[in-house]
């Protein structure tokens, strides 16, 4: 019988942890309200991250977590389309690039933006944001561009 050495693992007090984008609710008009992560040297380039998070997340992912009735397949069923379409994407989710259009914080409110901070240190700060994703509008905007 053979004996082997277990040791456990230590995990790093500071390690960084990822969240997954999670819906908050639908609108008629084919939006998509969800509650997205982002990680900048401030609240201005998280918050930027987290929308980039958010679209990435209806484009390539589809939204899995949340209420009830918000399951949503992602846009882009093509297998590695992210690769695919580099050129197009590395413009489209530029800072303050296309995927703006699509994207908006209007449901986040004054209240709970002070409450959002996740984790902060001296490089970077981890927000939450409450987004809105105009999913009928890109989902019309990536047919328009033959991207599928």
């Amino acid at each position: 019988m053979a004996f082997f050495s277990c040791k456990t693992q230590e995990t790093s007090r500071g390690a960084q942890y990822t969240y997954e984008v999670s819906c908050l609710g639908t609108e008629l008009d084919g939006s998509i309200t969800v509650e997205s992560y982002g990680l900048g040297k401030n609240y201005a380039d998280a918050s930027e991250q987290a929308m980039k998070n958010a679209v990435h997340a209806v484009v390539f992912k589809g939204i899995k977590i949340g209420v009830g009735g918000c399951n949503s397949s992602p846009l882009i069923l093509t297998p590695r389309a992210q690769e695919k379409y580099e050129d197009y994407f590395a413009i489209f989710f530029a800072d303050k690039g296309p995927y703006k259009a699509f994207v908006s914080l209007k449901d986040e409110t004054a209240k709970n933006k002070a409450d959002r901070n996740v984790k902060e240190s001296k490089q970077a700060e981890q927000r939450m944001v409450v987004v809105r994703v105009e999913r009928l509008k890109l989902k019309k905007q990536l047919e328009k561009d033959n991207i599928k």
